[in-house]
């Protein structure tokens, strides 16, 4: 018999995070739901597979022996899940208690939602934006303006809402909805993966869900490692601009890199005058 719910994770150098990650699935699974474990190692060196499979849960590993993107990872997991549902995680992100009956539920209750995100926290509880307007050139605008937050954050409110698109630190999917659209698109290395996703979602008739009842802790590894700042930055822009390419052609896409510039050169100028900046 398939299970009701297939957790996916992919872990990449995140042998701790990844051991919260898995022990957090254990400790807060709903009763009487069937369940499987699915984890991809994306060719780490810190021994995180091994760390895996000592803890002794039933879990499938899938180990790759050279890194690939998100979006190729989480679709090789959606492929190989057998769940009605996916959830979807980071081994950097903390389902909390009642999450997964919750989003089950919102998900159950709305037969053309293809997905649902709980609200992301960050490791001191505070709430993060987690689901956004789809970009174009009017949220480029928005940023340039640095009204970001008021116009295109759409993870607010106490109730289930209908969003554009969710991050995929926690993100579960229904299934069916993502064999329908072809999972998502490995073009997309990092970032805007899941915009691209949910884009392609709402095309073939579907919509996503915010569900601020449900809960995770996202730890964002990669925004505290300084190391990887710069190429962060760049991954962000160059997906951000393959997705504007992609769904609103080259002109679109020069509005906006321009308005980031703009953006950027205003926040590079305050910083020489502001101190500590």
């Amino acid at each position: 018999m398939a299970p009701a719910l297939s957790y996916c994770v992919v872990n990449t150098n995140g042998r701790e995070h990844l051991l919260a990650c898995l022990r957090a699935i254990e400790a807060t699974h709903p009763e009487g739901v069937e369940r499987e474990i699915l984890v991809l190692d994306n060719a780490s060196s810190d021994g995180s597979a091994a760390a895996a499979r000592a803890l002794g849960l039933e879990l499938e590993l899938i180990e790759r022996e050279r890194p690939t993107g998100k979006a190729e990872n989480d679709s090789t997991l959606m492929r190989r899940a057998r769940g009605h549902y996916c959830l979807l995680l980071n081994e950097d992100s903390e389902i909390q208690s009642g999450a997964v009956s919750v989003l089950m539920r919102a998900l159950d209750e709305d037969h053309r939602a293809a997905a649902a995100t709980p609200q992301l926290l960050d490791p001191d509880g505070n709430p993060t934006p987690c689901a956004w307007r789809f970009p174009g050139v009017g949220t480029a605008l928005a940023g340039a303006l640095f009204l970001h937050r008021l116009f295109t954050v759409q993870s607010t409110g106490m109730r289930t809402r209908r969003v554009e698109w969710a991050q995929s630190s926690a993100l579960m999917v229904r299934r069916e909805a993502a064999a329908r659209v072809g999972y998502m698109d490995p073009a997309f290395f990092v970032y805007y993966d899941e915009c691209d996703f949910a884009k392609r979602l709402a095309e073939a008739g579907w919509h996503e869900l915010f569900v601020p009842a449900a809960l995770a802790i996202h730890h964002d590894q990669l925004a505290t490692d300084l190391g990887t700042g710069l190429p962060r930055i760049v991954e962000f822009h160059r997906n951000r601009d393959l997705y504007m390419r992609k769904h609103h052609g080259p002109g679109a896409a020069r509005a906006v890199r321009w308005l980031t510039a703009w953006s950027y050169a205003v926040r590079a100028s305050a910083a020489t005058v502001i101190p500590g900046q």
